[in-house]
């Protein structure tokens, strides 16, 4: 199978996370894309650890991994699952661990990370736009409710004036009024 059909399986984007407010994999994720095993990948990273900046890769606190646990069912160590704290890799962090593997796949791969990174960069500013407009469609349409409102209590109280108008037009119904239209009715039959 290719590098590209793995891919297509197993995409990329919903590999990364955000933590601490920013876009990041970690090192299971991009050791498994990488094909290499999650132990070689932090061993590289190690004896490179000047090519690694704290802007490339952190390792995560216990409490992140815990909620990262809560949320993805990982294994715990004492089940075979890992004994160090995950570390998550940035875009430039993830570029960086490929050339220090120079595996081929890496470098392959390694285009295929960098491509989601700006893909998931892309749909954030363009949902930061469309929630930038949902907002002033809100503004606007509070506006155009309040001007509705005003209509329609304008409406309200004309058609309360009519209304106490009508009423006091009608001629009331009596029993004088009564007696005349039986004298007509009378008259005419």
């Amino acid at each position: 199978m290719r590098v590209a059909q793995m891919v297509l399986l197993k995409p990329v984007e919903p590999r990364i996370l955000i933590l601490r407010g920013v876009r990041v994999i970690l090192d299971s994720e991009l050791a498994e894309l990488y094909g290499v095993q999650v132990k070689r990948l932090n061993e590289q990273v190690k004896r490179n650890a000047t090519r690694f900046p704290h802007d490339f890769m952190f390792q995560l606190s216990a409490r992140e991994q815990e909620n990262l646990r809560s949320q993805f069912a990982t294994s715990r160590s004492r089940h075979g699952g890992r004994r160090h704290l995950p570390y998550a890799f940035t875009e430039h962090g993830a570029i960086m661990a490929a050339t220090v593997l120079s595996t081929k796949r890496a470098i392959e791969m390694s285009v295929f990370v960098v491509r989601a990174f700006v893909r998931l960069r892309e749909m954030l500013a363009i949902n930061g736009k469309v929630a930038g407009k949902l907002a002033e469609l809100e503004h606007r349409l509070k506006g155009h409710d309040d001007s509705i409102q005003a209509i329609i209590d304008a409406i309200r109280r004309i058609d309360g004036s009519r209304a106490t108008q009508e009423a006091t037009n009608r001629i009331p119904h009596t029993a004088q009024n009564s007696e005349d239209e039986t004298a007509i009715k009378r008259g005419l039959s």
